[in-house]
């Protein structure tokens, strides 16, 4: 079976609404691991010698990887920024040929929640950028990587949303999830 790495980058999913409910669900999907990276890293350091190490064997082990964190002031949260700056200048530039290049072609996806509803991100709404503008570093990221960019799963108003939006922001990530892991699989199968 392949395995399905879904790194976590919530300050605090103690009180957290919906990033909670959909990591919840998709520790329910066989294959996939969920990592609490706040948890991991509660101090928000993440060591190059000390930790990149694991950091890169973990995602070198992943079949697929998901980055799921809240969008916070248009952006991800410090931790996640933080870990890509170690994790990823360790394997592309430290390490390219042992690290790097062997994780290029693993497909990526993020799962993001927003505060606000889907029409505010947009050039005549409150936040006046889309949510694909707004994903363009991580876009970038991960084609410089060589990491085949998934369409984002995006939950809005994550902060209000009604217990039965909460239960379907859970079928929605779990298709969502399940269609990622169906599609990669099948790209795995044809390259091989």
């Amino acid at each position: 079976m392949t395995q399905t790495l879904i790194l976590l980058f919530h300050p605090d999913l103690a009180k957290s609404k919906t990033n909670a409910a959909l990591q919840a669900a998709a520790r329910t999907v066989a294959g996939v691991q969920v990592v609490d990276m706040h948890a991991r890293y509660p101090g928000g350091r993440v060591d190059m010698h000390a930790d990149g190490e694991a950091e890169a064997r973990a995602l070198l082990e992943a079949d697929r990887i998901v980055l799921q964190f809240p969008i916070q002031w248009y952006s991800t949260p410090a931790l996640l920024k933080a870990w890509q700056d170690v994790v990823l200048t360790r394997m592309y530039y430290i390490h390219a040929a042992t690290e790097g290049d062997r994780l290029a072609g693993t497909p990526l996806m993020i799962a993001a929640t927003a505060g606000n509803t889907p029409d505010a991100y947009g050039p005549g709404g409150a936040n006046h950028f889309t949510m694909e503008e707004l994903m363009a570093p991580l876009k970038a990221t991960a084609l410089r990587c060589g990491l085949p960019w998934h369409p984002p799963h995006l939950v809005f108003r994550a902060d209000r949303l009604e217990p039965a939006q909460l239960a379907a922001a859970q079928e929605s990530y779990l298709r969502a999830l399940t269609d990622f892991i169906a599609a990669t699989t099948i790209l795995d199968q044809t390259a091989a």
